[in-house]
């Protein structure tokens, strides 16, 4: 066979294997790029590129980015804001979700956006009683739509500005995109309301870990066992926290004698209190709080207070058994240690981002960087904070993408649709084209649909002799309807691990609202942009 038919087989293997989920994400992946260089359509370097492609480790940058705000309490701060005025109505908050993640995504990136935005929702959701699988799809949804609000909300946009330009037309303005991108905000939301309850499954995610407990909460359930009379202020602060920890079998520590008041030996931890352990036996108390002096055994529990760094040496010692890790007490403490440093990373970075004064891939490692430079992340927490799946998966599909356009089977695409259109009717045209693009778009990238795409689009406009403008826009518009599945944008596949999304669940939300975009791409961007 040709490339370009080795191209149209690997694609409909990779779907298959896909919709099955039978085989993981990044196995599927991995097999694509193994496939295209093993049948000669790629040579190995180019099957290999999308490991170095700037948008895979723009992504990878971005989570470290998140991570930093979620580490530091800004995210728990910020959840903490949106349920403070929104309650916990799924609708409030959806709405809330859905318009906050437009705004963001239209300055600096969709994949900046929604890896920013992730755990604020996860956590809003868990606080609010709704399951996050009912939140995060509509999440990556109302971020595509918040791309087309400014010129520089996604790199599509630039594509098809430059293209109506030299095809004799003119570039669009920046916020010129805001024309047809805050009729889709809004429709977009009004859809995920409406629709979303119903449509959305209601999915755990396997490895989404438990929402850390609100300090107030923690502070008032230590102080019931403990009888410690400090203030939620005093035990959780910037600086310090409380640890409760539990005292490991064969613990070196069995056997002495403490009491409140004491220091540890190695961090300097101040013990706040003791409780004799549930075990039966001589002098033994049955979960309750001790006063004055206890003689350790296995099981006894110790509320020890300190910085942040020290509880944390302290939790990883094998002499005790934290009851829960001090990392998930010190996020959920609003604008904790270093946060100051992550906002301000963070408005850099968008600042970078906005001005385009270096390219996004520069500004998202410029941040990761920074972040751990300024010791708000350690490189261990850096290292895990990125979804691995993620990468590889993303990393795995470029080299096909690349592939569609090289080996002509694209083309081929592009020949039929001209075939179809002919000289029929400018609208019919768009609705033609943006199909054309909405399906391909939800199997390769949206930026190499609407380069496939924009040529033919050009053509058909000149034969039809009319504006190339409303052709590029409403490609724009059909280009960031990828909804269908997971492996659409990338924004779609961030959402799905900590959603426990399965393959087939975008599409029952993402049919109609697709559905609204082309009715807007085929029958208002005319009206904007005149034939």
């Amino acid at each position: 066979m040709d490339p370009a038919a080795w191209t149209f087989v690997i694609l409909g293997a990779a779907v298959v294997a896909f919709v099955s989920s039978r085989i993981p994400l990044a196995v599927v992946a991995l097999g694509v790029a193994v496939a295209l260089w093993a049948t000669g359509v790629l040579t190995l370097p180019e099957a290999l590129a999308g490991f170095g492609d700037p948008t895979v480790l723009f992504i990878a940058s971005l989570f470290v980015v998140s991570e930093a705000l979620d580490a530091t309490g800004v995210t728990a701060w910020l959840g903490h804001q949106v349920i403070t005025r929104a309650g916990t109505g799924r609708r409030t908050l959806t709405v809330i979700v859905v318009l906050l993640a437009a705004a963001l995504s239209a300055f600096i990136s969709i994949n900046g956006a929604v890896a920013a935005l992730l755990p604020v929702v996860v956590v809003v959701a868990v606080r609010a009683g709704i399951v996050p699988s009912k939140m995060l799809i509509p999440l990556a949804f109302a971020a595509s739509a918040g791309s087309l609000l400014t010129l520089t909300g996604t790199p599509v946009n630039i594509v098809v500005s430059d293209a109506a330009a030299a095809a004799g037309g003119r570039a669009f303005g920046f916020f010129e995109f805001a024309l047809v991108g805050l009729p889709l905000v809004v429709l977009t939301t009004v859809v995920v309301v409406l629709l979303g309850d119903r449509l959305l499954p209601v999915r755990v995610a396997e490895r989404l870990l438990s929402a850390a407990p609100d300090p107030r909460d923690h502070a008032r359930a230590l102080r019931s066992s403990y009888d410690v009379d400090l203030d939620t202020g005093t035990l959780f602060s910037a600086r310090e926290g409380a640890l409760e920890v539990l005292v490991a079998p064969r613990s070196p520590l069995i056997g002495r004698t403490v009491c409140a008041g004491m220091t540890t030996r190695d961090e300097n931890l101040v013990i706040l209190a003791l409780r004799r352990g549930e075990e039966d036996g001589p002098n033994a108390s049955r979960g309750t709080a001790v006063a004055g002096s206890l003689t350790l055994r296995a099981g006894d529990a110790v509320l020890v207070q300190g910085p942040w760094d020290a509880l944390e040496r302290y939790a990883a010692s094998p002499d005790v058994i934290a009851v829960t890790p001090p990392q998930s007490l010190q996020r959920a403490v609003p604008l904790g240690r270093g946060a100051r440093r992550a906002l301000v990373i963070l408005a850099l970075m968008v600042v970078l981002l906005a001005t385009g004064a270096v390219p996004p891939v520069v500004a998202g490692l410029l941040a990761a960087g920074a972040i751990v430079l300024t010791r708000v992340l350690t490189v261990p927490q850096s290292y895990r904070a990125i979804s691995w799946t993620t990468v590889i998966l993303i990393a795995g599909m470029v080299p096909l993408s690349s592939a569609f356009v090289t080996t002509g089977a694209a083309g081929m695409i592009a020949d039929r649709v001209l075939g179809v259109i002919g000289s029929a009717s400018p609208h019919l045209a768009l609705l033609v084209l943006c199909l054309l693009t909405m399906v391909l778009g939800q199997f390769i990238s949206n930026i190499a649909t609407v380069l496939v795409v924009a040529p033919i689009a050009v053509a058909v406009a000149a034969e039809l002799d009319a504006s190339v403008l409303p052709f590029m826009m409403a490609i724009t518009v059909a280009g960031a309807a990828a909804f269908l599945t997971p492996i659409a944008t990338p924004v779609n596949l961030m959402v799905m691990q900590p959603g426990g999304y399965r393959f087939g669940d975008y599409w029952r939300l993402g049919l109609p609202l697709m559905a609204v975009f082309l009715a807007v791409a085929v029958l208002y961007v005319p009206l904007v942009w005149p034939f």
